[in-house]
């Protein structure tokens, strides 16, 4: 029994994990505001490495349509106005010195249509994920049977149990989507 317990503990976390991570990406995704994790992603070319925008800088939000980058060094007001200009984001930084502003344009409807077909990739590599997570509790759960630590009443009832889990989980993966997707075709 405390076997199945860690299974199905191991499997929550995992499960849990893959949640974050998707709203980790999530965040990634602009829906038109401003938002000071819309910059996560972006790498700074500062001494000789590359190196996080958060680690050269402090991100703010002075407005619904607008984030400023402070650069805590002058030199490297140029770096990070380059790496922000080469994301994918599509944003266009104006620099003031130490000062970077960066206003967020309103998303195009097609760009919008994009956003949510990205979205929707990233909650199926979700959903994949609670899968194969599901998986791998459901073999720990067929191995403790056939080595006669519990009896077959006992490994369905476990079954359905990571089963609740899973459809648990795919339920969370789907209401975020469904938030995102709002929060995306919103004008």
């Amino acid at each position: 029994m405390s076997d199945f317990n860690s299974i199905k503990s191991d499997a929550k976390n995992r499960m849990d994990k893959t949640l974050e991570a998707l709203r980790a990406d999530f965040a990634g995704l602009r829906a038109g505001r401003a938002h000071v994790s819309l910059l996560d992603g972006i790498m700074v070319e500062a001494y000789g490495s590359m190196t996080p925008l958060s680690q050269v800088g402090t991100v703010s939000v002075p407005d619904a349509r607008t984030l400023s980058v402070s650069v805590w060094d002058r030199s490297l007001a140029k770096a990070v106005e380059k790496a922000i200009l080469e994301s994918d984001l599509g944003l266009n930084p104006a620099s003031d010195g130490q000062l970077i502003r960066i206003p967020i344009p309103p998303l195009s409807e097609e760009r919008r249509k994009e956003l949510v077909k990205v979205a929707g990739k990233y909650s199926e590599q979700s959903k994949v994920a609670v899968r194969n997570v599901r998986r791998d509790a459901l073999d720990e759960v067929k191995k403790l049977k056939k080595d006669n630590q519990i009896s077959e009443d006992e490994e369905k009832r476990f079954e359905n149990e990571i089963q609740k889990l899973t459809d648990d989980s795919v339920k969370k993966i789907d209401e975020l989507l469904t938030q995102k997707e709002k929060d995306i075709l919103q004008v």
